[in-house]
């Protein structure tokens, strides 16, 4: 444009809109490698110094001490004249160039193979760009020597046809999102920055009788770059404003936010309804908060919790089909008492007032989660008598509906706990099963001894030797089958889970006690090969012992008649420093085929003909819940080796388990 320039008038107000579009490369560069490398919010304070410092120096082209006047040159005829911060402008925009390659190289030497490749083509091609467009800069520093001065800027050409080779063959970005975007932005640009500027044009002539192209443009640029930044400045303007001004509201927004957070967390119904009612009204500060939940089983709505309102004052259960609560369900939104007082007269509104009297409520949540009621949140009277405000309620609404979704995931969670609870029962009740005939065997035989010995007793009472032998045996098979009788007990009657200190070499020998009379059945050898100083174990005793009888069971089904099985247990370590205590139990049957090694413990999987498929599934979810592991190994016609591992000290409350979860 200046080597066409009719005049130095016309060629120096091209030369400030070169310049115009020159001070923003720098800025914009450096934005698109921060952006490009993901850091952005790592270096935002960089980007806005760098944007606010080329903003200055637009604002100084408007005057003569960036370029000050115009001078010929060989080439290019028409150059300006360098003004009084013109250096200063040439050093800062190397300053900002130099940052990028920093960037480029800190995240070059850091990144993957696959990014690093990406990011090498990137740096080549800025070199090449930007050195041979730094070269236009030679002829304002009275360095025309050189040949290729004017020229250099040809090599920008040379930077796009790299970056576009890097994008198609290294997918260096998404080339679809980059045209959507910018197509997108150059579309809104146009809609937006042509008009404006023809009506910057338009006010000049009016008021000033005058263009100035050069003003207009600059106050363009001022009114773009204002436009980015005008929603960041926003947000954090009503940030410290409601921090400093409205603190109380703040506050409770923010406590309400964290609530919807923890809600995610709490898996026990009770638990959550208590957090969602105390924190909701200590938030609003509210005096009277009550929640109802359906209970599925009694189509009722209960009262899980309340806040000062004794439940004297107020009915605990209503029936799913209560007509407030349907009227509820119709309306799906926030019921304001005060409103529907003042502008219903509905009768059917108006006995939705009463109810809302009788529960000391002047806000009414619903719960609505799959589109069902399945609770509802009641708030009484603000603090100092204030009204809820919309904000509030819009608050509130997000919440109801988080609140909803965690209430009946915790329900769920709850459901699903009662399941495993009662297939552990079922488990336990066919193991029962299995050992009650081997049992009656093993308790009849003793008793048959001790028959026969009260009979021959009166005829051979003066008999000492006799009378000894018959005390010893009979005192032996007594407590034998006292024994046998109090493990069965034991293993039948349920229990509430009890964490204690145990030692697994005796639960282990009672379990052999149990299932003696299956293994002698087929006249089983058993191998018994304990550690005598194992520590005790922090676990519950009654799950355990169904883990080891299933085991054990299903061993004694496996092994073919005059076989063995072994029993060991060991102190191990995992990763080095956990300690374990590990019960190993290995028949010589015929093994488990390989391709059902991955599905034993599925639940309801099974190879038995009269098999449950669920001994091995809890005894894994037990093994679990107790920090543990069970393994197996296992060759056909070879054998099968359990493998269970037990924590010193399994904390069952790691990873987020509770001792709930083996309720």
């Amino acid at each position: 444009m200046t080597m066409n320039a009719p005049n130095e008038g016309i060629a120096f107000w091209w030369i400030r809109m070169i310049y115009f579009f020159c001070i923003p490369i720098p800025v914009i560069f450096l934005h698109f490698i921060l952006a490009y490398l993901k850091l952005i919010q790592e270096k935002k304070l960089m980007l806005l110094i760098s944007y606010l410092v080329c903003i200055l120096f637009l604002g100084l082209n408007c005057t003569n001490l960036i370029i000050e006047d115009i001078m010929t040159q060989r080439v290019l005829r028409y150059f300006g004249v360098p003004g009084k911060v013109y250096f200063l402008f040439v050093i800062t925009w190397f300053i900002l160039l130099l940052l990028c390659f920093k960037e480029m190289i800190r995240s070059y030497k850091a990144s993957s193979s696959y990014k690093r490749n990406q990011i090498k083509y990137l740096i080549v091609a800025s070199i090449i760009g930007f050195t041979g467009g730094s070269t236009t800069y030679l002829p304002a520093l009275n360095i025309e020597s050189l040949p290729y001065a004017p020229y250099g800027h040809y090599f920008v050409s040379l930077y796009t046809l790299v970056i576009t080779y890097a994008i198609v063959k290294h997918r260096l970005m998404d080339i679809n999102i980059v045209f959507k975007k910018g197509v997108t932005y150059a579309y809104a640009s146009l809609l937006l920055l042509i008009p404006l500027f023809l009506l910057f044009l338009y006010g000049q002539h009016v008021a000033f009788k005058a263009v100035n192209y050069t003003f207009s443009i600059f106050m363009l640029c001022v009114i773009v770059v204002a436009a980015y930044f005008f929603p960041k400045v926003k947000v954090r303007a009503e940030k410290t404003v409601e921090q400093f001004i409205f603190k109380n509201k703040y506050d409770y927004r923010k406590t309400i936010s964290d609530l919807s957070r923890a809600m995610v967390s709490i898996l026990n119904s009770n638990d959550l309804c208590i957090k969602i009612i105390t924190t909701t009204a200590d938030a609003l500060m509210v005096e009277k908060a009550s929640i109802y939940i359906l209970d599925e089983e009694d189509s009722f709505y209960k009262l899980y919790e309340s806040m000062g309102i004794t439940k004297e004052e107020i009915v605990s259960n209503y029936h799913k089909e209560d007509p407030f609560f349907k009227w509820i369900e119709g309306h799906r939104e926030i019921l304001i008492r005060e409103e529907l007082e003042r502008y219903t007269t509905d009768t059917e509104a108006m006995s939705v007032v009463e109810r809302m009297n009788q529960m000391e409520s002047e806000i009414c949540i619903p719960l609505i989660t799959k589109q069902k009621l399945i609770g509802i949140i009641n708030l009484g009277i603000k603090g100092r008598g204030e009204m809820y405000t919309n904000e509030d309620l819009e608050l509130l609404t997000t919440l109801s509906n988080q609140a909803a979704i965690a209430i009946e995931n915790a329900k769920l969670y709850e459901d699903l706990s009662k399941t495993r609870v009662l297939m552990q029962r079922a488990d336990r009740l066919a193991s029962l099963g299995t050992l009650t005939a081997g049992l009656a065997h093993e308790i009849r035989n003793p008793l048959v001894a001790i028959k026969t010995f009260t009979q021959l007793l009166p005829e051979r009472f003066d008999d000492d030797e006799f009378r000894n032998h018959f005390l010893n045996v009979t005192a032996g098979e007594v407590d034998r089958i006292s024994s046998l009788v109090n493990e069965l007990l034991d293993f039948a009657r349920p229990s509430q889970p009890n964490l204690n200190k145990e030692d697994l070499n005796q639960i282990v020998e009672k379990m052999l006690l149990l299932v003696a009379t299956e293994s002698h059945k087929k006249n089983l050898q058993i191998i018994k090969e304990f550690h005598q100083s194992l520590p005790p174990v922090v676990l519950d005793k009654e799950q355990i012992k169904q883990v080891f009888l299933n085991i054990l069971l299903n061993a004694i089904d496996a092994t073919p008649e005059n076989g063995a099985i072994t029993v060991g247990t060991k102190l191990i370590e995992k990763d080095g420093y956990q300690k374990y205590v590990q019960i190993a139990v290995r028949d010589t049957g015929r093994g488990i085929p390989k391709e059902d090694l991955d599905r034993i413990f599925t639940p309801f999987y099974t190879t038995k003909h009269q098999g449950s498929g669920l001994g091995l599934a809890i005894s894994h979810q037990i093994v679990r819940e107790h920090n543990g592991s069970i393994e197996v190994e296992s060759e056909e016609d070879q054998g099968t080796t359990f493998y269970v591992n037990l924590s010193i000290n399994p904390l069952l409350t790691q990873k987020g388990r509770t001792t709930e979860a083996i309720k």
